[in-house]
């Protein structure tokens, strides 16, 4: 938080005084060394304390950043409108409100999708089935470590952490040290198995969906996955040295099986289905790649038509028979319908409006002129490589998202060997606090008492290390991208 301060306050001790020089031609003002723009700083860091301090004040994130969006955007329309030129923040504003729909529209299938699966007990089944094996601590380590590294390219890595973090508090016995050092593994695996995938993290999800240009090409899907291997060297070398720590021992087995609910395969081929829309329809047709979620959105509406149209023949029930038994008020159980709106209504809301708090919040401070300070600090003064290091470092303080939007509404001259590592250190950089992502704080609230704030800290000098092999391991690996 420091280093954020001093990016975006300090700078403006060495601006001239006049708040009126233009920014550019479209008659936008300076306001870095105006009262307003002192404000609104203030206002947005306010908003995120209240953020970090979730766990304990139990308010929901979303609250106080959509609230410091509109009054920081409130006063500037304020001040532009007082000088006559109100037109300048609209314009800005819908700018900032067209990306957050892109952003949230695309999220909020791919939360469907998850909330589908869950629903038809895709991952219940792989916990139970993982659970009755009867791995030993060790095993069980690597196991759900892979896993989370491999499930969170595809699903998000929060969904993937919770996942994994079930089945290690299922068979961890309450064996303190093994749940503490499987949830580490877990978070480093999913933040970092996220990092090479557009659909495994929000930032990588940003990046793509900006179509950032470079001497290179444009930033594609495919060029994502030059990130692979620093991103296994992200969780490999803490998982290895960590390996030595968990304990040698045989949890005790058992586990009832729990089996998929009809449809549960079909679903998880029309969400890949729905991935490939996305990317033929930004690849190939150049159109945004929200247009082919909500296209397969429409995959998993149709298929949830026909379940619904076939439950009670599936479970050898006539319609004669449902309505007596609906008289009768009988209790149906499997036999209720799939209801494709109820996975949309079970989607992390929460979450969703925090983006857009998020969004608008560092879009009105880069309005302000801020974000061209910080570039410069950052990208011109600092060089590149140093400041997408630096990037990692805050998102373990500062949430990734806005630290990577900032960055993106910066849009600083970088290669595509940069841009790939600025996408690899923001995604991996909250591994190296629990507080640096949000697979790490729901897993403290999931596990607590095994999983702690401190816990982590302990184990901070070995995932610094990962995260410096990583970096190393892209520049070595991708040097033809720089």
């Amino acid at each position: 938080m420091k280093r954020l301060l001093q990016a975006l306050i300090l700078p403006t001790a060495t601006l001239p005084g006049s708040v009126l020089a233009a920014a550019t031609e479209s008659n936008r003002i300076d306001l870095t060394s105006h009262w307003i723009g002192y404000l609104a700083i203030a206002i947005f860091i306010l908003a995120y304390l209240l953020v970090m301090a979730e766990e304990y004040t139990h308010l929901r994130k979303s609250k106080p950043v959509i609230l410091a969006a509109g009054v920081i955007w409130a006063i500037i329309a304020w001040y532009y409108s007082s000088h006559g030129i109100a037109h300048e923040a609209e314009i800005a504003v819908r700018h900032n409100l067209l990306e957050y729909a892109e952003l949230m529209l695309f999220l909020l299938v791919a939360m469907t999708y998850i909330n589908a699966m869950e629903e038809r007990n895709v991952f219940e089944a792989l916990r139970s089935w993982l659970v009755a094996r009867g791995f030993g601590f060790r095993q069980l380590f690597w196991i759900t470590g892979a896993l989370a590294f491999l499930i969170s390219p595809v699903a998000d890595n929060l969904t993937t952490a919770l996942l994994m973090c079930a089945v290690v508090l299922a068979v961890g016995a309450g064996n303190s040290k093994f749940i503490l050092l499987a949830c580490i593994n877990i978070v480093v695996a999913a933040n970092a198995g996220g990092a090479f995938s557009p659909f495994g993290d929000i930032t990588t999800l940003m990046v793509w969906q900006k179509g950032i240009q470079t001497p290179q090409g444009v930033v594609a899907f495919g060029a994502f996955f030059a990130l692979f291997l620093p991103a296994l060297v992200n969780w490999l070398v803490p998982a290895v040295l960590m390996h030595f720590a968990v304990p040698e021992q045989q949890p005790a087995g058992g586990g009832r099986p729990i089996r998929m609910k009809r449809g549960a395969r079909r679903i998880i081929i029309l969400f890949l289905l729905t991935i490939v829309t996305a990317v033929s329809f930004h690849s190939f047709l150049h159109l945004p790649p929200v247009i082919g979620m909500l296209t397969g959105l429409a995959y998993l509406q149709f298929f949830g038509y026909y379940l619904k149209k076939t439950c009670l023949y599936a479970h050898g029930i006539s319609q004669q028979e449902r309505d007596v038994e609906l008289e009768h008020d009988s209790q149906l159980g499997d036999v209720v319908a799939f209801d494709v709106f109820s996975k949309v209504a079970r989607a992390e809301w929460d979450t969703l409006l925090f983006f857009y708090g998020v969004v608008l919040c560092v879009g009105g401070l880069g309005f302000i002129g801020y974000l061209s300070l910080t570039s410069e600090l950052m990208y011109v003064q600092m060089g590149a490589t140093t400041a997408n290091i630096l990037v990692g470092l805050l998102s373990a303080i500062v949430d990734n998202i806005p630290v990577m939007f900032a960055v993106l509404t910066m849009q600083p001259d970088m290669s595509m060997g940069q841009w790939l590592l600025v996408t690899l250190t923001a995604g991996v950089g909250g591994s190296l606090l629990s507080i640096g992502s949000a697979a790490g704080v729901a897993l403290m609230g999931q596990a607590r008492g095994y999983y702690t704030f401190f816990g982590h800290l302990k184990w901070l000098p070995v995932i610094a290390l990962g995260y410096a092999f990583s970096i190393a391991t892209h520049l070595w690996i991708n040097t033809n991208l720089f």
